[in-house]
């Protein structure tokens, strides 16, 4: 599995094996709707200032420890201590849960997957960024501050954020294609040169849900309404799973890609054996830099097709939150100002690979010349959609996996995959 501290596939987020504990209730925070109770940790501490601790991932870049040496200069009354946990985002995932659970104030800021924020704000572990605790997000790109919001209210500010890209081999194609059928029209040309035409991440796993997701949402549908309900069976939602469907029936999605996560798929396109790959922006740097690459000048990259223009890629990345247990809060709120600004975002980009969540920084020309592929991951993410934000997403995750998964396979048919979806669904909100 990877972790996006780098531009890396998100999609292999990991939760989906962890059994979601006590969605039912909150453990006194308050949370889910911004506040809580007026007498619980949310409403403590908010103009406590001292020492804090950051938590996040392994530091794989080397870019937390000189951003805290900054701030610890500048702030050495409110020194950050870096907590580094491991690089498998599950074991994350688990830390910060159970360090939740224990109420830990020394857990005071954390890194948390966009995918985290609904589950740990619903179970009232997270101090809603409002009032003297709010955060600037007009600079933002709008995907990445959805991704940190939660019955309206934000939760987690945005760190770094990722979308999924379309590579293909400009020496064959050459002109990216707008649509998937656009693109499924060219799968002719794989043919004539002996290649597989298109791959994704298909195997069962978080990458799965990813490319479904994808799929739906970029032909109209949608995985939930607005009020958290699934909304599956909808010609829409069949429109896209059928567009996988048919492209595994019809060959143009060779069959061995069942079984491809991130790497074995980036690995086949820079082995030359596809026309088409969907993956996340880390590939391009390995495509173009690695010495056993045999497509380092022949590809380039373009936003995923979609049904009339750039399709909708899931969103990925990290964003960063508040717990309601930490003891100072407002240098928590500072240092996750810091953590947001133009020069620590653009530092993230230049030292770590990390796509900036301010719209700007895309259009700068230092990082353009050194990320080339800023423009068009700005117009992925602006297309972007995050995937369900519910408390349940780990169940959710399962339901979308095991049953588009079955459809790839040939074991459902589509109709019977997305209703079989919406009632695991259901039945995971419902807590059976």
């Amino acid at each position: 599995m990877f972790n996006s501290k780098r531009l890396a596939p998100v999609a292999a987020a990991g939760v989906l094996a962890l059994a979601l504990t006590a969605c039912g209730g909150s453990t006194g925070g308050g949370g889910g709707g911004g506040g809580g109770e007026a007498d619980g940790p949310a409403s403590q501490n908010l103009d406590a200032r001292g020492p804090i601790t950051y938590v996040q991932g392994k530091d794989n870049s080397d870019v937390v420890r000189p951003l805290i040496k900054k701030w610890n200069e500048a702030h050495p009354d409110e020194k950050v201590t870096f907590k580094e946990q491991s690089d498998s985002a599950d074991q994350q995932h688990d830390d910060l849960v159970q360090n939740f659970q224990a109420q830990n104030e020394e857990y005071d800021v954390m890194s948390v997957d966009v995918i985290w924020t609904a589950e740990f704000a619903a179970q009232g572990w997270l101090q809603p960024l409002e009032d003297e605790l709010a955060i600037e997000t007009g600079d933002m790109l709008p995907a990445t501050v959805a991704s940190g919001t939660y019955n309206d209210t934000l939760y987690t500010a945005p760190q770094s954020s990722d979308a999924g890209l379309l590579y293909y081999r400009k020496d064959l194609v050459p002109k990216a294609p707008e649509t998937w059928e656009e693109m499924m029209g060219m799968c002719d040309i794989a043919e004539e040169n002996d290649m597989g035409c298109y791959a994704g991440q298909f195997a069962k796993y978080e990458g799965l849900t990813v490319n479904t997701v994808e799929a739906i949402n970029t032909a109209g549908g949608d995985i939930l309404d607005d009020s958290g309900k699934p909304t599956l069976e909808t010609p829409e939602a069949k429109a896209g799973l059928t567009n996988l469907v048919e492209g595994f029936e019809t060959g143009n999605i060779p069959e061995q890609t069942i079984t491809f996560m991130e790497e074995q798929s980036r690995i086949a396109f820079q082995d030359g054996d596809l026309l088409f790959l969907r993956n996340w922006p880390y590939v391009y740097g390995l495509a173009k830099n690695e010495e056993s690459s045999k497509v380092q000048d022949k590809f380039a990259i373009a936003p995923l097709p979609g049904r009339d223009g750039p399709g909708a890629s899931a969103l990925g990345g990290h964003n960063v939150g508040i717990s309601v247990y930490s003891d100072n809060k407002a240098t928590a709120h500072d240092f996750v100002e810091f953590i947001t600004s133009p020069e620590t975002q653009k530092f993230y980009a230049l030292q770590g690979s990390l796509a900036p969540v301010l719209t700007d920084l895309y259009d700068d020309p230092e990082l353009v010349k050194e990320l080339p592929y800023l423009p068009v991951l700005k117009t992925s993410i602006e297309n972007a959609v995050p995937r369900p934000v519910t408390p349940f997403y780990p169940a959710v995750s399962k339901a979308i996996q095991d049953n588009s998964y079955a459809a790839l396979q040939g074991e459902k048919s589509v109709d019977q995959a997305l209703a079989d979806m919406q009632q695991a669904i259901t039945s995971a909100a419902a807590g059976s």
